[in-house]
């Protein structure tokens, strides 16, 4: 078993607040997060999307190379990114869509087991089953030459 952390720290009210996200590893330090980074154009922050897409992004990625070479196929190459899409819904939102685009490099594997462990990575990966109450996550997966 593993456990991680994150915290974070809020100062000031609702909008005009502002945030810093940090990260057991300090990946992320006192990183500035707040409304306008959030909903806005503000790129001198990060939001909670932006993160779980990377999130996301990250394990389904590990989870397609794992899954690879357990098939026995190496991955040379694998790129994931991740759109998080939030809307408004009611007096709140809702992340109501996920989509993972991944281009990988498989020497030897054919489209269709590529296409079949993608979708099963996507599946099995531990943030997608902790994502699963988003109505809708997508892959589009292509295998690179």
């Amino acid at each position: 078993m593993t456990e991680k952390y994150a915290s974070v720290h809020w100062e000031g009210q609702g909008k005009k607040g502002q945030g810093q996200i940090s990260t057991e590893t300090a990946a992320l330090k006192a990183y500035p997060y707040g409304f306008g980074s959030r909903f806005e154009d503000d790129r001198q922050g990060t939001n909670p999307e932006e993160l779980l897409g990377a999130a996301h992004a990250a394990c389904f990625t590990m989870a397609f190379s794992f899954a690879c070479d357990k098939a026995g196929f190496a991955t040379d190459e694998v790129d994931t990114q991740a759109a998080v899409r939030l809307m408004p819904q009611g007096e709140g939102f809702l992340i109501d869509r996920i989509v993972l685009t991944l281009k990988a490099r498989v020497p030897g594997i054919d489209e269709a087991k590529f296409q079949q462990i993608a979708k099963a990575a996507k599946r099995d990966c531990p943030l997608s089953k902790a994502l699963a109450s988003v109505p809708e996550i997508e892959l589009m997966a292509t295998l690179m030459k």
